[in-house]
């Protein structure tokens, strides 16, 4: 493990403890003012109830204590829907109680437009949904127009001075909060090594990556993190442990492999620094590392996403899937066991970009749940980090 990794995973881990930036629930304990008194001091008095929890372990265990097995299923679910129509996914939103939903597609329309389909979608939500899209910048951009100038590209921005990276991070998502987005699919934690540049199909080919040197990265990420979630947009790191160095599209193909990534890699650095800089979720790629794990796609992994993200990485947040509705790479399996997969290997928040993938999903994640005691803790869990999400965007009023 290089020393700069070593550094970052260790400060992870402590602040993970603490319960400090990276999502934990109890704040620490406030130091001593003055030495304690003596016992005779102290008037005898009879015992009392420990207080109740307040805050936010209390509101989001209120909030998923109260849920049904469908509705924390729900939960762990983001369905895609067309953001110049977002209003075809009102059944879906009520009927299987999803966690999020992400507005898929390119859209030039207005602040204001997108604002009132947005509020009226979410309006009919039981419990409050995240809004996600992709507004990364260059090539990946879902809105543009007048009120969503485009953004430079991830490249040209980790060429370029941090302040000009901060500053278009920031007025990009104040733009996005003023409609109601809640969560940016970005930054991309992913280094493009020097010699491969285009050559990487999801990657470099659309310059989607902040640069070539993982430490550098490192430090573009950690900066995006805190001015995005600084205006009120969630960042969601993405795609763990690194899709840099393959040579297909995980979207397109079945064959994109990273022979190089283990559980020391230096191209994690970006990733431990954007958890060390409070992100509230990190996206998992849809490629093979055999290296880490021999049998399984790092969607289905549980020694990726449990053994290295979750345990060595000490990341405490939500744990949301790359596509697994249209993308190439997990077609071979049935649409609901992608669901029921990712979430037993230790993911919170599954992304179909497909609408009609709900309700196979949403029912087998249900049955598992009904068949495994331990799979229903686990989707318990799962919609914790979800409703822990949520929470801090704001979304939940207990």
């Amino acid at each position: 493990m290089s020393k700069r990794l070593r550094a970052a995973v260790a400060c992870v881990t402590i602040v993970a403890l603490a319960a400090c930036s990276s999502g934990g629930d109890r704040a620490a304990a406030p130091a001593s003012s003055g030495p304690a008194p003596s016992p005779s001091a102290v008037p005898p008095s009879s015992p009392s109830p420990s207080p109740a929890p307040s805050g936010r372990p209390a509101c989001v265990a209120a909030t998923v204590d109260r849920m049904s097995v469908a509705e924390r299923a729900g939960q762990a679910l983001m369905i895609g829907t067309p953001v110049d129509q977002p209003g075809g996914l009102d059944g879906e939103i009520a009927r299987y109680h999803l966690g999020g939903v992400f507005l898929a597609g390119r859209s030039t329309r207005s602040a204001a437009a997108l604002r009132s389909d947005i509020a009226a979608l979410t309006g009919r939500a039981g419990t409050p949904v995240l809004v996600a899209l992709d507004q990364e910048g260059g090539s990946v951009q879902t809105l543009k127009g007048a009120d969503f100038p485009l953004i430079p590209s991830a490249q040209r921005l980790g060429a370029g001075p941090p302040a000009k990276l901060r500053s278009t991070v920031r007025d990009s998502a104040r733009r996005l909060a003023g409609i109601g987005v809640t969560v940016n699919l970005a930054p991309v934690a992913d280094t493009v090594p020097a010699d491969l540049g285009e050559d990487n199909p999801p990657i470099g080919a659309f310059h989607r990556q902040y640069g070539s040197d993982p430490g550098r990265v490192a430090d573009d990420i950690a900066q995006a993190v805190v001015a995005s979630q600084g205006e009120g947009v969630l960042t969601i790191l993405k795609h763990f442990p690194g899709l840099g160095r393959v040579r297909a599209n995980t979207d397109t193909s079945t064959k994109a492999v990273d022979r190089t990534a283990t559980v020391d890699d230096p191209y994690l650095e970006p990733f431990a620094a954007g958890i060390k800089a409070g992100s509230a979720g990190v996206m998992i790629s849809s490629a093979s590392y055999p290296r880490i794990d021999s049998k399984n796609i790092a969607a289905f992994s549980r020694p990726i996403i449990t053994g290295l993200l979750r345990e060595r990485m000490g990341y405490t947040g939500m744990v949301m899937s790359d596509d697994l509705g249209a993308a190439d790479a997990a077609e071979s399996v049935p649409v609901g066991d992608r669901a029921v997969r990712f979430v037993a290997a230790g993911g919170d928040l599954v992304l179909t970009i497909r609408p009609e993938d709900a309700k196979p999903m949403s029912e087998a994640l249900v049955a598992a749940a009904g068949k495994d005691p331990a799979f229903g803790e686990r989707l318990t869990d799962a919609a914790r980090h979800v409703v822990r999400a949520k929470y801090r965007a704001g979304l939940l009023k207990c």
